[in-house]
């Protein structure tokens, strides 16, 4: 479809809790093809939608390929698409480093639920649910966040877990 300027902070777009989605179809799939279009432009690894202006909860995330040694890929990227998303359950606890298409050149130290459990619903409406940890768990409660008016630099606990970083460094 079409790549869209993706919002940086201070926008007020980004600090609005996002509206439900009640009807689906053509639009939310345009909505979500952009979305992609623009994250992968980015080089990003997730997406909400108030991230390209538009206040619908919606998210993509895409997590990458996994490799073997050699390089050879032996799974396929895996692309996860939630309208209404909503953690339902979530335990364990694990600090990493984040970033954020619209934080960027920054990355920051930041403390979520080491698995969590996700349902929504898919572009059509149908209900879908996720169990996931690590990286895709934590992916999944960042792009919620953004659905709740929230940056991943309010969840920083201290300044010094703040960092300036090279543009060329990834950002969920």
């Amino acid at each position: 479809m079409a790549e869209r300027p993706v919002v940086l902070a201070g926008e007020p777009i980004l600090r609005q809790k996002s509206k439900r989605i009640k009807r689906f179809g053509p639009s939310i799939e345009a909505l979500v093809a952009d979305m992609l279009d623009t994250m992968r432009a980015a080089d990003g690894l997730g997406l909400a939608a108030p991230q390209i202006g538009v206040s619908l909860r919606v998210i993509i995330i895409e997590m990458p390929p996994q490799r073997d040694e050699e390089g050879n890929e032996i799974e396929p990227a895996q692309l996860y698409v939630y309208c209404n998303p909503e953690i339902i359950k979530a335990r364990g606890e694990e600090e990493d480093d984040e970033g954020c298409l619209s934080v960027p050149g920054y990355v920051g130290t930041v403390t979520r639920a080491a698995f969590v459990t996700v349902k929504g619903q898919d572009t059509k409406g149908r209900k879908i649910r996720t169990k996931a940890q690590g990286l895709l768990a934590r992916a999944f409660q960042h792009e919620i966040d953004h659905l709740n008016g929230i940056l991943f630099i309010d969840r920083i606990e201290s300044p010094e877990k703040l960092r300036r970083i090279e543009a060329e460094q990834g950002a969920l």
